[in-house]
């Protein structure tokens, strides 16, 4: 990110604008609807302000003389547009000052940048590419203008008025929050999208109790609780609505190795985020540690996410962690997330069961070879089942060798699947008794290894059969 998004406070002063013909009355207009005073430099001596109302008329003052020359006193920032050569010359000297200064299509120039602007009164959404593609910013925009209700600003509003009577009735920051978060999500903040803003107003002056409407224990404080969330296999779009909402309300995430940093871009701004997740080879904190925070968080009032990639229930231990915290007495919700499993099968395109050909499927793990070589493989030799193996790379032969001792057919077709869903996924496709070496051609995990005559169905093992069919053909055309 190189500009970082501010909004400027034009009550504070002047906006002085420089420039001529349709691209700064543009800016006129932007700048005259959003309230500011403009002092206007037309370059080419035409003031038409056809278009603009009396009101915004009269914020517009009309500057006569050499912009380089005028006094910059009470301006708060400086604009070209359609300025020509004048648009450098008057960066230099706003900088100079140390005025922000923007020159239309010249970020060489520029020390802010306009952004698309989605506008509800008093909520106003900015949306900018660096400059680089006004065009995507704008389509952008235009989602965002179809997903907001009209009146979004007015329920801002609404809770502006009342703001400091809730600040006096609930000093704690925390619960004060949360009760927000419940007028804003619940009936009242419907109300008041709904155009019955009055209906609204007297819903909440009827909140007798507004730390006990927040969800404050007894004592006063804020109730915590655990969601333990399933973040995926690795591409932040998908996380389910419902991930992406606890992560935007947590006070704490406690996250793991696997979890991407796109999906940890997700959640709150000001949320903690505590990694307790284990690289391969190097020692953890363990589980009874793990299980230890997340009481500790409850306890202390906070709503603290336990992210994890993948499925919580699928290998992620949250079964584990769910008794600790009932043993505990914290309250808990889970939300499952995309396995990876599934998500390999997904993006290869490897239909893990097939009508008449694969009836079952089965996800064992096997992180370490003795892992692998516990698995009483003789229950998995039936050619209708897929095996799914999670952490199998570095166990690769050892599940190799107990397919092969328990009658699994050496041929039989199988797939090596690493960081699944993320911009550098890799699959090796080959046979069984290849299996090793597959997981060699693999730089790096996390993988997946999937089992089964339905791999042979997969985007790569179409693609490898077609290019074997090429080169047979090219060969006997020689």
């Amino acid at each position: 990110m190189r500009f970082l998004p501010i909004f400027l406070d034009l009550q504070r002063g002047v906006v002085m604008l420089v420039g001529s013909g349709e691209l700064v009355r543009a800016k006129l207009r932007l700048l005259a609807s959003a309230g500011a005073r403009v002092r206007w430099y037309a370059t080419d001596g035409n003031h038409d302000l056809a278009g603009l109302g009396i009101e915004e008329v009269s914020r517009i003052e009309f500057a006569a003389g050499d912009p380089l020359t005028a006094d910059l006193s009470g301006v708060i920032a400086v604009l070209c547009a359609g300025a020509s050569d004048l648009g450098p010359a008057m960066s230099s000297r706003a900088r100079v000052v140390g005025l922000p200064v923007n020159v239309m299509d010249d970020l060489e120039h520029s020390t802010f940048i306009f952004p698309a602007i989605v506008d509800r009164g008093d909520v106003v959404v900015a949306v900018g590419t660096g400059g680089a593609s006004p065009v995507v910013a704008r389509r952008v925009r235009e989602r965002i203008e179809a997903m907001l209700p009209a009146r979004i600003g007015e329920l801002a509003g609404f809770v502006g008025r009342w703001r400091k009577a809730i600040h006096d009735r609930i000093p704690e920051f925390a619960l004060r929050r949360r009760f927000w978060e419940r007028v804003v999500d619940g009936p009242i903040g419907a109300l008041v999208l709904a155009g019955r803003a009055d209906e609204a107003e007297t819903a909440l002056k009827d909140i007798g109790d507004a730390s006990a409407f927040a969800g404050s224990t007894p004592s006063g404080e804020a109730e915590g609780r655990i969601t333990l969330v399933g973040a995926g296999p690795g591409d932040p779009d998908l996380l389910t609505v419902k991930a992406l909402r606890a992560l935007q309300d947590a006070d704490v995430i406690f996250y793991d190795e696997l979890v991407a940093s796109e999906i940890l871009d997700r959640a709150r701004r000001d949320a903690a985020r505590i990694p307790v997740g284990r690289r391969v080879g190097k020692p953890g904190i363990g589980q009874d540690a793990i299980n230890e925070l997340l009481i500790e968080a409850a306890r202390a009032g906070k709503r603290a996410v336990r992210l994890k990639g993948g499925d919580p229930f699928i290998f992620g231990r949250g079964g584990e962690e769910i008794e600790a915290l009932r043993q505990a007495g914290v309250a808990y919700s889970v939300i499952p997330g995309i396995t990876a499993g599934l998500g390999a099968a997904a993006q290869f395109e490897v239909p893990l069961t097939f009508r008449h050909e694969a009836l079952r499927i089965t996800f064992l793990t096997a992180h370490k070879a003795r892992d692998a070589e516990a698995v009483d493989w003789s229950t998995l030799t039936d050619v209708k089942m897929t095996i799914v193996v999670y952490m199998g790379m570095t166990a690769a032969p050892s599940v190799r060798a107990g397919l092969l001792a328990a009658g699994r057919s050496p041929q039989t077709p199988v797939g090596v699947f690493a960081r699944v869903t993320r911009k550098d996924a890799l699959a090796a496709i080959g046979t069984l008794d290849e299996l090793p070496d597959l997981a060699e051609k693999i730089a790096g995990g996390p993988a997946v290894l999937i089992i089964g005559d339905v791999v042979a169905r997969a985007a790569p093992s179409r693609h490898q059969q077609l290019s074997q069919l090429a080169s047979y053909f090219q060969v006997a055309a020689e």
